[in-house]
């Protein structure tokens, strides 16, 4: 995978604000300088809008906008290009919006960011929410397949209407790094260490564990945030995840 399988153990942690107001969120990643990539998810955007993104660009930071977008491909596409306009490294999708919203997306994003004059973000498909079981898959969604078959497909559709990478569960990255194609980046949330508590996670790894499933960025919230002392949460992750 080339550049991604090099990143630095810092590099591959995405901090979200999982927080309320802007002035949380910027008390957070100025008590956690060492962070490189904040997600933004839609709670904190929601509130805050997009002033925010352009506050963590001034301190020279990753975003990772998690706004899960889903809908018709017009809408879709008119809300990643609007997105791509603030130089957002990654952008979230639902895969199971389908190919046409999905390639409309993609493009719009590029136009966007062609637009504003920044690098377009690297759109990300999510496959399927880590806090989705199989019994819930089956029985509340009615999904007639396996829930390993069902993200398998997700991911594929992704790939086939030309986004960037997935966002994927830890437990299905072996199987979704063999499958897919190199260039495809895989971001696995659901991921604990030993050390923290499981939370409302259900397919959930450690962090060396997800790294040699074959993930190359983990979305790792609680058990930094919330910890009595985050910054050694922090350094104590990124010593998790040196070989």
């Amino acid at each position: 995978m080339g550049d991604l399988d090099n990143l630095q153990a810092a590099d591959r942690l995405i901090v979200p604000l999982d927080v309320a107001t802007e002035t949380a969120a910027l008390a957070l990643v100025d008590r956690l300088p060492q962070v490189r990539i904040w997600k933004v998810g839609l709670e904190l955007f929601v509130s805050s809008g997009p002033e925010l993104l352009r506050l963590l660009k001034q301190r020279q930071k990753r975003i990772f906008l998690d706004l899960k977008l889903h809908d018709i491909p017009n809408t879709m596409a008119g809300a990643c290009r609007a997105a791509a306009r603030y130089g957002v490294d990654f952008l979230t999708v639902h895969a199971s919006a389908g190919k046409a919203a999905l390639m409309t997306a993609r493009a719009a994003a590029q136009e966007g960011a062609a637009e504003a004059e920044v690098p377009p973000p690297r759109l990300l498909g999510v496959t399927l929410l880590t806090n989705i079981s199989s019994r819930t898959l089956a029985f509340e969604l009615k999904v007639p397949l396996e829930l390993t078959d069902y993200t398998l497909q997700l991911a594929l559709l992704a790939q086939d209407s030309g986004l960037g990478g997935i966002v994927c569960s830890p437990q299905e990255a072996d199987l979704l790094r063999r499958t897919l194609s190199p260039a495809m980046t895989l971001v696995c949330p659901g991921v604990r260490p030993a050390w923290a508590q499981q939370d409302d996670q259900q397919r959930v790894l450690t962090p060396a564990q997800a790294l040699a499933a074959g993930a190359h960025y983990l979305v790792i919230g609680r058990p930094i945030t919330a910890a009595a002392a985050p910054e050694a949460a922090f350094q104590r992750l990124c010593q998790d995840l040196l070989p």
